[in-house]
């Protein structure tokens, strides 16, 4: 495989929308997640912090909006955070007296974890795992979450759903952002340019990048509105709020697709709020 030399990554030869074998995107994309975390905090480090709980690039936090609830009542639950990058939100809420714990796939993410962790001496545990296979028991949490992590990035999201229901207690809570469904349709350009649709919001091919070889380096799954309700539904979940932040008027962060000029037209944000039924 060619790699890029500058950040030994697989180099893109070719990205787009086709058909992939979802296993190998994903193991594919974790990867891509492992190799690009350090250039990935330092280009979004200091909006996301060191320390702090970010739900998506509207900036909302959770010392705002309290998604998983007052921190009163979290200080007496165990928290779990999955698809967590370098754990910044768990790192938030073990500095507020919260028992998080969290996990990601990719093994340069939980490194860059440990990073901060010594930098802020807050130490959060967190171990490299799948969120389709949790290395933990059978309700072993009230209160799982993420943030932008694990659901875009796998072709069977439903298969997340279940196995949070699994560490799940009863009436447990599951929280989750994503990118807005509705983006799907449109080209991933923050400005006046990407406010006109190229595609089907109901086409549902995956965007997938490729190297010289045509084997995938990256890979995101889309769904709409309607799937993520379905997954979470069957997986045992009741749906208790669907939020679609809107852009902030002081928010001139631009992130990828996410700015505050296609922000203030377009919603770039879902957060599903659920509880096990």
């Amino acid at each position: 495989m060619q790699q890029d030399d500058s950040a030994g990554r697989p180099e893109l030869s070719r990205a787009g929308y086709r058909q992939v074998d979802g296993d190998a995107a994903a193991q594919a994309t974790g990867r891509w997640w492992s190799a690009e975390a350090p250039a990935y905090l330092e280009e979004h480090g200091s909006f996301l912090g060191d320390v702090d709980f970010c739900w998506c690039p509207e900036g909302l936090r959770e010392s705002q909006a309290q998604l998983l609830g007052p921190l009163e009542q979290l200080r007496g639950e165990r928290v779990l955070e999955v698809g967590a990058g370098a754990a910044q939100c768990s790192r938030w809420l073990r500095s507020q007296g919260v028992d998080a714990v969290a996990t990601d796939v990719a093994p340069g993410m939980v490194e860059a974890a440990a990073l901060l962790d010594r930098r802020t001496g807050i130490t959060v545990p967190i171990q490299v795992a799948d969120a389709r296979e949790l290395p933990f028991e059978d309700g072993s949490f009230d209160v799982a979450f993420t943030a932008f992590g694990a659901i875009p990035f796998v072709p069977d999201a439903d298969a997340v759903h279940r196995e949070i229901a699994r560490v799940l207690r009863p009436g447990g809570r599951w929280v989750f952002s994503v990118t807005h469904p509705l983006r799907w349709a449109f080209p991933d350009d923050p400005t006046a340019a990407g406010l006109v649709a190229v595609r089907s919001y109901f086409d549902r091919t995956p965007y997938v990048e490729t190297d010289a070889q045509d084997r995938p380096i990256y890979a995101e799954f889309h769904r709409t509105i309607g799937d993520h309700v379905r997954d979470v539904v069957r997986a045992g979940f009741a749906i208790r709020d669907l939020l679609e932040p809107a852009w902030p008027e002081d928010n001139r962060e631009v992130w990828g697709g996410w700015g505050p000029e296609r922000g203030a037209v377009l919603p770039g944000t879902l957060i599903v709020s659920a509880a096990l039924a």
